[in-house]
Order: C-alpha cells, then structure tokens, then sequence
C-alpha cells in the first residue's frame, strides 16, 4: 500500500468494517512507540453538531430564509 502525494491512503475494507469506520468518520492518528495508530474520534460529532448551532443562533432569521441558506449556515459557509 502506498501513501499518494497528497498524504492519502486506502483503508482496506475489511479493517474499516472491523474497526466501525464509515464514510465521514472522524478518525485521529497518535504514535505510539514509533508507530502509527488510527483511531475512530470519540466526540467529534457531538463538536461539530455544536458549532453548527452556534453558528445557526448567531444570525437572526430573516423571513424568507431558503432551506438552502439554512443549509450554507449550518456548513459556516457566508
């Protein structure tokens, strides 16, 4: 297996099935003893669902507000 030139790699099916790895997992890395760990991230999406209604509470809502743009806000997008 190789690492391509942007830092990526292929977690073979098997593993990510074994280890509970889905599309859009937080995962983190760690070194332990010289080698590479990979581990699913606990909490990162409780984190991220926070910041989303943070961001959502800070705009005031406007009449008219389009699922869309809720969307845009939810993602941090301006």
């Amino acid at each position: 297996m190789r690492i391509t030139s942007k830092g990526q790699v292929t977690i073979p099916q098997a593993i990510r099935e074994r280890a509970g790895l889905h599309p859009n997992c937080e995962v983190q890395f760690r070194l332990v003893d010289g080698q590479v760990v990979l581990e699913k991230a606990e909490g990162q999406a409780e984190q991220r669902g926070e910041e989303a209604l943070k961001r959502l509470r800070a705009h005031r809502p406007r009449p008219g507000l389009s699922t869309e743009a809720i969307l845009a806000l939810c993602r941090g997008e301006p």
